[in-house]
């Protein structure tokens, strides 16, 4: 069957941004501190890419002194945070499944019903692109890492299909990709705070990729792309703080 992915790999200048991308992580993992199993970089990691997705949201990314969280925007990424690697088998397997958690991990605390916790929206197209999301996420496409989590996460930003912390929802969602791909195995990258640190560029591309045009697409690609290659960056920082 052909690779619904792979046209996008044909779109000029992504092959080399996936492949910059690719050994811009490989490269944090061979690094000495997290050969040795990189558990330090990776906690710090996850921290702050939940700060910083918080952020983008409008939420708070400072977490107070003595840890009590009180901003629900915070408290859900971290709460995400927290439970992704648990998720990851069922990422892997039923990832609408993983989707549902992760939303009422994230909107626990931003929404009244809690019946609509987990819930995609009933809008039209939601539940049939979502489907076709799932279909990539486990094995309808061989595209390299990063180009399928910049599409899982531009698709979730795209359809918002919970209504409530989408936006946390969608990059944990990438982060998981960046995983369960290979690309980023031990999660030691930190992409949300480049994205944070873009905001209006990350808003301006993620909108152009919900268009479906090929420059809106290719823009979102690369942009993706040169996110991956800054929080690989990050990542080497912490693990020269923690070496």
């Amino acid at each position: 069957m052909t690779d619904p992915l792979a046209p996008l790999l044909d779109l000029e200048g992504v092959a080399a941004a996936v492949k910059s991308a690719q050994d811009s992580v490989f490269a944090v993992h061979r690094l000495p501190a997290n050969l040795r199993g990189g558990s330090a970089t990776a906690a710090e990691a996850s921290v702050r890419a939940a700060r910083a997705s918080a952020a983008i949201d409008g939420g708070d990314a400072e977490i107070p002194a003595d840890a009590s969280v009180t901003d629900p925007i915070l408290s859900g990424a971290l709460r995400v945070a927290e439970a992704l690697e648990s998720l990851l088998p069922t990422w892997r397997r039923a990832p609408l499944q993983a989707l549902a958690r992760i939303h009422l991990l994230a909107a626990a605390d931003l929404v009244s019903d809690p019946d609509v916790l987990g819930r995609p929206k009933n809008d039209e197209g939601v539940g049939p692109r979502l489907e076709l999301l799932a279909q990539l996420v486990t094995g309808a496409t061989s595209v390299p890492g990063p180009l399928l989590t910049a599409v899982v996460h531009g698709e979730l930003l795209a359809l918002r299909p919970f209504g409530s912390a989408d936006g946390v929802v969608a990059r944990a969602a990438a982060r998981l990709t960046m995983i369960a791909t290979g690309l980023d195995p031990k999660a030691l990258t930190v992409p949300e705070v480049a994205f944070f640190r873009r905001v209006r560029q990350y808003a301006a591309a993620a909108e152009g990729f919900a268009t479906g045009t090929p420059d809106g697409v290719r823009t979102w690609l690369l942009f993706s792309c040169e996110a991956v290659e800054t929080g690989a960056r990050e990542a080497k920082g912490i693990s020269d703080a923690v070496s």
